[in-house]
């Protein structure tokens, strides 16, 4: 049976006086892609912000496991972050530092990790995501995709329990894209990992997400959560179907198999 690993509940994002989103309730299952998506200005980021502990929600809950987030001690938040790996959307790569170094930062602060054990663990985590020899390699000398691949070795350094992207795909071709896809769902899978992703695209939205929530700008709500896949096929709202049929996406849904939550207009 699914575990629920996050769950937010009657979430209210406000600047201010002005309400980004309100009433968003939703459930990530541990091991799931879960992917945030929606249109421009929608309030996706700040979704995320919210999620890891950056942004205060205006009302409402977001949990982890059985335990409230913003409602529990700072010391009990930072070991909840502690089991998170985050990609920015830039890669927020320190341009000063070869990729090795941008890793390493992240384990030096960790207790009873020697020097030769911290190399060890960045060579691993660089061959995991196709980028062996290139530990002395600066940010400026490699690809755009090589950097995403490279902040995700540094998202992953100390195995997190939960991955979060920021438009990943952002600034990529299709083939990086494509190929950076590949590399989540490898990883979600030799981790055991939960992976929640920002998002507007659709190939890597159906190629890999299986859960997700779709944040509406006009109404300031959600409008639908469940497998992408199956919104598209099924799915009657008009906001959500213009979003999700872009482009060739088409997707079949088994007999029997739900949508999830869908709110037709």
């Amino acid at each position: 049976m699914a575990e629920p690993h996050i769950t937010v509940r009657d979430l209210t994002m406000a600047y201010g006086s002005f309400v980004l989103q309100h009433d968003l309730s939703f459930t990530v299952n541990r091991g799931d892609i879960f992917v945030i998506m929606g249109g421009s200005g929608c309030g996706k980021s700040t979704l995320l912000r919210h999620l890891i502990g950056l942004q205060r929600p205006a009302k409402g809950k977001v949990l982890y496991g059985d335990v409230s987030f913003w409602d529990c001690d700072e010391e009990a938040r930072s070991l909840i972050t502690k089991r998170f790996g985050i990609l920015y959307q830039s890669g927020a790569l320190w341009s000063s530092m070869t990729l090795a170094e941008n890793i390493t930062t992240v384990l030096e602060g960790q207790a009873n990790l020697d020097p030769l054990l911290i190399g060890k663990i960045v060579s691993l985590k660089l061959s995991l995501v196709g980028l062996a020899g290139f530990g002395e390699y600066y940010p400026a000398e490699i690809s755009g995709g090589m950097k995403k691949r490279a902040g995700l070795a540094r998202a992953m350094a100390l195995d997190p329990e939960i991955l979060f992207f920021d438009e990943p795909s952002a600034g990529l071709d299709p083939i990086s894209a494509h190929l950076l896809d590949d590399l989540i769902l490898e990883l979600r899978d030799s981790l055991g990992a939960t992976v929640v992703i920002v998002t507007h695209e659709l190939p890597s939205i159906f190629a890999i997400g299986n859960n997700s929530v779709f944040l509406d700008a006009e109404s300031r709500t959600m409008l639908a959560t469940g497998d992408p896949k199956k919104l598209l096929a099924e799915c009657e709202n008009p906001t959500v179907r213009s979003f999700l049929t872009r482009g060739e996406a088409r997707a079949a849904t088994m007999p029997g198999e739900s949508a999830g939550t869908c709110l037709t207009a």
